[in-house]
């Protein structure tokens, strides 16, 4: 669930976004890599993570064990704390006003696109169109095994992300010279974050790799 943010700092964060050279979606992410976008505007401070599934909980496939459950529940209250992700100098005060972290699912869109077809052929029903909706159901479904039977044939994997966004309030905003990743010792399978940072001074884009999970802010902020 989104973060209902009133502050300004959430339309910079829109503009951290729009200076991606390219937004990746569930089917094309890269394992290894997250990518974080960081918003600073006064005191406040508004980011936006996402990683593949495999770079949280180590698979992608739809959780149906306990275990897998557990795993999930687990990664998401690990990144429920920002101090797994990320970490700023102490002298910045930083407080986190607002956190939420969830797993999106490849099949989320699909069962979204699906409901949205099916409600049009209730639609298209409700007129009369009594062969048409039987056409089109029989389309449906043929079409639908067709394409689930060629996923298994290919041995298609699934795609999940996990999303997290922060608010933060920082009472020495000024001190933040420096970003650290703690997130690399939180997360065994995780290589590489793709980090994007407006500030009122422009914007700046950063690859953060393991055997270096600092970034250097020095007159950014």
């Amino acid at each position: 669930m989104k973060l209902l943010l009133t502050t300004a700092c959430s339309l910079a964060l829109l503009s951290a976004a729009a200076i991606a050279e390219e937004k990746r979606d569930l089917g094309a992410h890269e394992h290894g890599v997250a990518q974080l976008n960081v918003a600073v505007e006064g005191n406040s401070i508004v980011m936006e993570f996402e990683a593949p599934g495999a770079d949280i909980v180590g698979f992608e496939h739809p959780a149906t064990s306990d275990e897998d459950k557990q795993m999930i529940k687990a990664g998401i209250s690990t990144l429920e704390d920002l101090s797994n992700l990320v970490s700023f100098p102490d002298g910045s005060n930083c407080a986190v006003t607002e956190v939420s972290a969830e797993l999106h699912s490849e099949d989320d869109h699909d069962e979204h696109g699906h409901d949205e077809h099916h409600a049009e052929a209730e639609h298209s029903d409700e007129h009369g169109h009594d062969d048409d909706h039987a056409e089109a159901k029989h389309s449906d479904e043929h079409g639908h095994d067709e394409h689930h039977a060629e996923s298994e044939e290919a041995g298609e994997e699934s795609h999940t992300e996990f999303h997290a966004e922060y608010a933060l309030n920082c009472e020495n905003i000024d001190k933040i010279d420096q970003m650290t990743f703690p997130y690399f010792d939180a997360f065994e399978n995780a290589k590489e974050i793709e980090v994007q940072i407006v500030t009122e001074s422009g914007a700046n884009k950063f690859e953060v790799m393991r055997d270096k999970p600092q970034i250097d802010l020095s007159g950014m902020i």
